[in-house]
């Protein structure tokens, strides 16, 4: 796990118009990368570094970017940017909020960042909002530092509880209308791989959904040669457990690649485009800026690579035979 907080991420190159910043001493360049597969890196320009930070769980980072501005970074991945986090976290939440008839009570699996509790409490339906996180550092540093979740943070339907999602969900009576997995990438070595396994869904959070409960994950990258990463394989394996499973996608520009959710319910998933609308309009406050029942229908119509390789999947997600994304930030800057 590289030091965020002084190297990882940040590249020794020239940097931009040969200027470097300083930070605590180090010498910075401007620019920040990272390892995307074996022989592909992904970089941008960077106006400077506002914040690091480091957690017993893992390392942070908070980057003013010149093409996506300020940039959240834990342990050398980005993990979501000031000009496009909306495509994500409007993917993440609205589908199964809106084919659910009337959710009330929903449980954020992760989601320290405060953007999926935003994009939930903008539901005039919703009642309850817990957000289980196990990294108190990553959920103080969001606070202070991503204004844009502010008032989410300080909504009294938001609960937001320190602990490990599993263990918080097999500890709770109540049952929830939709529980969302806002989780950091299954890496291998990394704290969440376990919460994308079978035996995960089925014994934690499918008792966890009432009736006609809906599950949804985010899955990873879904392009044409990245999604048998982890994105197939969470599909079959949601397949095993509920009876129905819709995979989407969207183009995500600072993650450079398309990015796959599953949603999942033993009730059917199935709505009109115009219904879509009509729910967005009478059950959610304030415009979407990306998601509405066209965009839905695109997003869940993937491409006939992709389908095939879903339809042809056989890997079930086990701890004893997980899937791993690749890459990590790099630590090629020097004091």
């Amino acid at each position: 796990m590289g030091d965020i907080a002084f190297s990882n991420g940040i590249s020794n190159g020239n940097g931009v118009n040969g200027k470097s910043h300083s930070l605590n001493g180090y010498r910075k360049s401007c620019w920040y990368e990272e390892e995307i597969e074996e022989n592909l890196r992904w970089c941008f320009a960077l106006n400077g570094i506002l914040h690091t930070g480091a957690s017993q769980f893992q390392d942070i980072a908070l980057l003013d970017t010149k093409p996506f501005g300020k940039a959240l970074v834990i342990d050398g991945k980005l993990q979501s940017a000031e000009t496009d986090e909306f495509i994500y976290h409007e993917c993440l939440v609205h589908p199964a909020l809106l084919h659910h008839p009337n959710p009330k009570q929903v449980f954020i699996m992760g989601g320290g960042e405060g953007s999926t509790a935003r994009e939930i409490l903008r539901h005039k339906t919703i009642d309850k909002v817990v957000m289980c996180d196990i990294d108190e550092e990553v959920v103080d540093f969001c606070k202070a530092y991503l204004v844009v979740n502010r008032e989410a943070f300080r909504d009294p339907r938001l609960e937001i509880v320190i602990n490990d999602a599993r263990a918080e969900l097999e500890g709770r009576e109540e049952c929830y209308d939709v529980i969302i997995g806002d989780l950091a990438d299954p890496i291998e070595g990394g704290p969440c791989y376990k919460l994308y396994t079978k035996s995960f869904y089925e014994f934690t959070v499918k008792p966890r959904l009432k009736q006609g409960g809906i599950f949804v994950t985010q899955a990873g990258p879904a392009g044409i040669f990245s999604h048998t990463e982890v994105f197939s394989c969470i599909y079959n394996t949601l397949r095993q457990v509920f009876k129905y499973v819709v995979p989407y996608s969207a183009h995500i520009p600072s993650y450079a690649d398309i990015w796959g959710w599953v949603m999942a319910s033993d009730s059917p998933i199935a709505l009109s485009t115009e219904e879509l609308d009509l729910r967005m309009k009478q059950r959610i406050k304030g415009e979407s800026r990306y998601l509405d029942g066209k965009t839905f229908s695109s997003a869940s119509t993937l491409s006939k690579t992709v389908r095939e390789s879903l339809d042809n999947e056989t890997n079930v997600y086990t701890e004893g035979a997980a899937r791993f994304i690749y890459g990590h930030g790099m630590h090629s800057s020097q004091a």
